[in-house]
């Protein structure tokens, strides 16, 4: 099992842009030393809680930052991006990145962003933007020859050379195109079923570990449908995870201090009025009412000691049958930067090391 980093990135709406910019870069340069594989950052156009609406301005600043770390929107939101645009974007970051660049893309999900570009996500049509967006992207990738696609939503020209030397020039470095990566929430996802059928990386986000399992049913379904086979290894969980030398510290730092203020005022309310509350719920009798921080905490985090974490994290790959990277939530803790790093540090160096037998007992089952 690997470890790597989410961040949407997540700010208390009191943080300056820069100053939440500064705190995500000081956290990748920490995964690059530490010698964690991956980090991906999200897109929001809308949400005072996930102040970047622009995902590759911060992955240039961290590449140029760091040295082993993979990098990569987690992932750009298609619908409102014009693909031929965000193509070439693509491909320069990738060149930036010397190969080191992972190609996360996603639907939307808020419905403030679709108000703000005018999509009908209630239709659906932001999954539809985004199926189209990333076959033109991918088509200008790797189609030599002209072609001319009219789409529903974009038509999308790759013209012949002109005036003998004006020509589409520019494709990504890692051939035929970074890893790309989806995210998946609900239930017989989509974008997961998508996942599956193109042979992307899916990615949970971070709901209780017995809804999540459903999630691997959808990499199926659609892989199924393209006679792949999908490989667990290349599953990754987002989880909430905070690890300190005590369960005590570290239920403070987590619940106690921006974790559980984040999910309090921000996450909880959000997933309330969207009546997903269910997907945090460990039984289905459970009132929203008892979903709270603490609640969380107890079910779905991952927080305690090096040991305690251990434990929880082989609980998990058992439940939902195996996976192949943990992503770590991330949060704001510049006021606490040390309890941060330690955490990050502690899971790296004390826990890892302890569930180097779930990837061979895998193999072995």
């Amino acid at each position: 099992m690997e470890i790597g980093y989410f961040t949407m990135p997540s700010h208390p709406p009191e943080c300056g842009l820069k100053e939440g910019n500064d705190w995500d870069l000081q956290v990748m340069r920490w995964l690059d030393e530490l010698g964690y594989q991956e980090a991906w950052v999200g897109e929001h156009h809308t949400a005072p809680w996930e102040p970047n609406p622009t995902p590759d301005l911060l992955i240039a600043q961290a590449l140029m930052q760091t040295k082993r770390l993979r990098i990569g929107p987690g992932g750009f939101l298609l619908p409102y991006h014009h693909p031929a645009e965000l193509a070439n974007r693509v491909a320069m970051l990738d060149h930036m990145s010397e190969g080191r660049l992972n190609f996360g893309v996603a639907a939307s999900g808020l419905p403030s962003d679709w108000a703000m570009f005018n999509v009908d996500g209630m239709s659906g049509q932001n999954r539809d933007m985004t199926r189209e967006a990333l076959e033109i992207i991918l088509k200008l990738w790797s189609d030599p020859a002209p072609f001319t696609y009219k789409g529903k939503f974009w038509t999308v020209t790759k013209p012949d050379t002109m005036f003998d030397f004006l020509k589409p020039h520019i494709k990504p470095l890692q051939a035929p195109h970074p890893p790309i990566g989806v995210a998946g929430l609900s239930k017989n996802s989509d974008t997961l079923k998508l996942a599956g059928e193109r042979g992307f990386i899916p990615m949970s986000l971070n709901l209780n570990p017995a809804y999540v399992g459903s999630h691997w049913d959808s990499v199926e379904i659609g892989a199924a449908k393209t006679g792949r086979k999908p490989n667990r290894q290349d599953w990754r969980l987002v989880r909430e995870v905070f690890v300190a030398d005590t369960d005590e510290e570290a239920w403070k730092l987590s619940t106690g201090d921006m974790m559980g203020r984040m999910m309090h005022e921000y996450f909880l309310p959000l997933l309330g009025h969207f009546g997903f509350k269910d997907y945090l719920k460990h039984a289905p009798d459970v009132p929203d009412s008892d979903v709270t921080v603490e609640y969380c905490a107890k079910r779905n985090w991952i927080v305690g000691s090096p040991a305690t974490v251990a434990e929880k994290i082989e609980k998990i790959h058992d439940e939902v049958g195996g996976f192949g990277v943990l992503l770590v939530f991330g949060f704001d803790y510049k006021h606490k930067a040390e309890a941060w790093h330690h955490s990050l540090s502690l899971l790296k160096n004390e826990v890892m090391p302890r569930l180097t037998h779930l990837g061979s007992a895998r193999k072995a089952a």
